[in-house]
């Protein structure tokens, strides 16, 4: 285990040096964080179909229980329990479309790691950065327990627990726990936990911050100890299921699946599941006592119990929604956590927004309007009011506004816009348009998919290690 260890120490140093002018040293954070015996005890799994390119290329890295699909590179990293998905890699030929820029792709995308240590980190490729259309990067990076790298080209970054960085372009920063950045650009900045920050510069720019003793309750991260909280126990007490999944070699089909629909392999499918047209489950996503309608989705490491969602409702990468009641075309962002109780269900409202990392947490029944924006810690009716709008209103608003710890700049029809087009494209992708010819989406291209299993050296100084392997067509 002598090489994995001197890895460890590299990808540490890398990141250190990068962090330098923050003044932050990642080592408490990371250092005993995750037994390096636990490298060998877990084999790690590519998927193979008709629909994906297939070029593979690992090198000098450890890949513990790690998923990928796609065009990926991985050199000296270490990879623990990670979804990389290259699933929505450009293509040589395609065009992208960049304000009033038309970019021709000169040649295939792919997902390239390098000197990173990525900790049970969902990845999910398509670069929006104009500068590098052809490469989406994560360089001396390190990310903790649940954080989604979502369309964010990295380099000398370390984010925190539950922490997602969407369609920015990050160098040399520090993401808190359950913060969430979608700002376009941003280099040398420290953002502090319970952060939502989404911005389009010279449109809008929202902020919230969660109160920092209630937030502590949910999720913890601090020097020399693992996360902690009501989120970690949450998962910590599902974990044998996937465990579960995880060991068998073959697995039957749990539920009824229509043709047009994808259910992943690697998902929990617990008891009372019902499946709809053009529906999505994605790996480690987790199902009980679940209704999905027509065009829903379950994204990575979503939680959807004792909940029924009517339609073309999206569960963002990682997003939890417990005894509630969905409408159609609901949206429920990155990491959000919505917990009804069996007598006090949680009801949303047709075209609502939930945003990203939001807490709803009740032990009393409560509704949410149809057509609102929510977000922020919500435990009563009260709460539900000082954290959430009418969209109707917020398109209204052109220059902006504050509403309890939340702050808007901008043009709120612009807001909107954004927020709609992003939902369109999403359920687009997903396949929830699929009308048996046309609009194909991950739904139906990813039923079929072979899994393939690598391990790593058993013993010895490579121990925990994998040999370069290089697969392709």
């Amino acid at each position: 285990m002598k090489e994995l260890e001197k890895l460890l120490e590299r990808i540490i140093q890398r990141i250190n040096i990068n962090l330098r002018e923050l003044d932050y040293d990642v080592t408490p954070f990371i250092k005993n964080l995750v037994s390096l015996n636990q490298m060998v005890k877990f084999y790690a799994l590519y998927g193979i179909t008709p629909n994906h390119p297939l070029d593979f290329s690992f090198k000098h890295s450890s890949l513990a229980g790690s998923y990928f699909l796609g065009k990926i590179r991985t050199r000296n990293s270490i990879l623990y329990k990670s979804d990389i998905r290259g699933d929505e890699l450009k293509h040589q030929g395609d065009v992208f479309h960049y304000q009033k820029f038309e970019i021709p792709i000169t040649r295939d995308e792919d997902v390239d790691i390098e000197d990173s240590f990525l900790i049970k980190t969902l990845v999910h490729n398509f670069s929006h950065d104009p500068e590098t259309l052809e490469r989406f990067f994560i360089r001396d990076t390190i990310s903790t327990h649940y954080a989604n790298i979502h369309g964010a080209p990295m380099d000398g970054c370390f984010l925190g627990p539950f922490a997602t960085v969407d369609l920015t372009t990050m160098r040399d920063c520090v993401i808190g726990a359950f913060s969430y950045v979608q700002a376009g650009e941003v280099d040398h900045l420290k953002v502090d936990p319970g952060t939502v920050w989404v911005r389009s510069p010279d449109m809008f720019n929202f902020q919230y911050r969660y109160p920092v003793d209630r937030l502590n309750d949910y999720i913890y991260f601090a020097k020399n100890a693992p996360p902690q909280g009501i989120f970690i126990d949450f998962v910590e007490d599902r974990k044998e299921d996937f465990e579960q999944i995880f060991n068998a070699v073959n697995v039957e089909q749990p539920a009824s699946v229509p043709e047009s629909s994808s259910l992943n392999r690697f998902s929990v499918i617990k008891p009372k599941i019902h499946i709809g047209e053009n529906v999505l489950v994605a790996q480690r996503a987790y199902l009980q006592n679940a209704w999905l309608g027509k065009g829903a989705n379950a994204q990575e490491q979503c939680y959807i119990i004792n909940s029924r969602l009517e339609g073309f409702d999206i569960t963002a990468h990682g997003a939890k929604i417990i005894e509630a009641d969905l409408d159609k075309n609901v949206f429920v962002g990155f990491n959000a956590f919505l917990r009804g109780r069996s007598d006090a269900r949680l009801s949303i409202g047709q075209e609502s927004i939930i945003m990203p990392h939001t807490i709803i947490d009740i032990k009393k029944p409560l509704t949410i309007p149809p057509g609102h924006l929510v977000w922020g810690l919500i435990t009563n009716p009260k709460e539900l009011e000082t954290n959430s709008i009418a969209l109707k209103d917020l398109s209204k608003i052109n220059d902006g506004m504050t509403k309890g710890d939340m702050s808007f700049e901008g043009s709120g029809n612009g807001f909107v816009t954004a927020f709609r087009e992003r939902i369109h494209h999403i359920l687009d992708a997903n396949g929830a348009f699929f009308d048996g010819k046309t609009n194909k989406g991950h739904a139906q291209m990813n039923q079929n998919i072979s899994f393939n299993t690598i391990q790593p050296y058993p013993d010895g100084d490579l121990q925990g290690l994998y040999p370069t392997i290089i697969i392709q067509p």
